[in-house]
């Protein structure tokens, strides 16, 4: 099947194991996570396969935590011509945080990543889409630390995250202190009055195929907008440990996991893909890789 139109949508994982996601917080602590057997790496390894497999090239928000334990998985993601970004270090909410800890955690996590990687590490997305109102105050942490864009912002209404009535598109954006950054939020579709999250994760394996395909579909045709999708290595290991936890939580974390690999390989056949940093110089924000703490970033709108 032919892609919907030329446009090139920007592809991402968010790299943690399934014990470290917010829904199953609940129940297992962050410092019992080294009790759980790593099944990350083997998981991103299948990803990493099957974008080799289509030949597409995507940007992997990498935990820190999972940075140390699996420091050729990095490696392996710049190898094969990836591009890598940060997901901060303990998959905490933002929120959550004190500013002090949430900065030494950054500068941590981006080190690692950048050790491994031996370049340098210029775009974040912030654990469960955690900048919300009430933490914004991490978009000028961000900037401080050398970093030049963001998809951290979810412009919809949800329990755990998420900025209502943000701005949709890709943008330069003015942290609380004056410091400048690109904002890639999470993609949402307007329908009947509504914004429903369309990005992927979870939503991806709830909603139909037909109707991922359809809302994805409009945003690059109707809107004539790229759009950011987003899965974790957990969504395509339907054989991970199952844990005792809510209803809800059960619900949002287990949901189709067993169709999951195959939609992603249909999506990845119907759109075009690349990294972020990619599409948004399509899109014409010129990003320079930064020498300095002061990196350049522009937009040309």
């Amino acid at each position: 099947m032919t892609a919907p139109t030329a446009i090139c949508n920007a592809m991402t994982v968010d790299v943690e194991d399934y014990f470290q996601v917010a829904a199953l917080s609940e129940t297992i602590r962050p410092e019992d996570w080294d009790k759980h057997t790593l099944r990350v790496e083997k998981n991103t390894w299948r990803l990493l396969e099957l974008f080799q497999r289509v030949d597409v090239k995507a940007t992997f928000f990498v935990l820190g935590w999972v940075a140390e334990r699996c420091p050729n998985l990095v490696r392996e993601i710049v190898q094969q011509g990836h591009e890598l970004a940060s997901h901060g270090y303990s998959h905490q909410l933002v929120y959550t945080q004190t500013p002090d800890v949430f900065r030494e955690e950054t500068h941590r996590s981006k080190s690692v990543l950048e050790d491994q990687a031996q370049r340098p590490v210029i775009g974040y997305r912030a654990a469960s889409y955690s900048i919300t109102r009430e933490s914004l105050w991490a978009l000028d942490i961000l900037a401080e630390q050398g970093f030049v864009w963001d998809s951290s912002i979810f412009p919809v209404r949800h329990d755990r995250y998420g900025i209502p009535g943000a701005e949709r598109w890709p943008h330069l954006l003015s942290t609380p202190s004056g410091h400048q950054l690109v904002e890639f939020p999470l993609t949402t579709l307007q329908m009947a009055g509504l914004t429903l999250p369309i990005a992927g994760g979870g939503y991806f394996r709830l909603y139909p195929y037909a109707f991922s395909r359809m809302g994805l579909g409009r945003v690059n045709k109707a809107d004539q907008r790229p759009f950011i999708f987003y899965l974790h290595p957990w969504e395509v290991d339907p054989d991970q440990p199952r844990v005792k936890v809510s209803w809800k939580s059960r619900f949002r974390h287990y949901n189709n996991l067993d169709k999951c690999e195959a939609r992603l390989e249909r999506l990845v056949r119907d759109f075009r893909f690349d990294t972020v940093g990619a599409v948004l110089e399509q899109q014409g924000f010129r990003i320079d890789q930064p020498t300095t703490q002061a990196p350049a970033v522009s937009a040309v709108r």
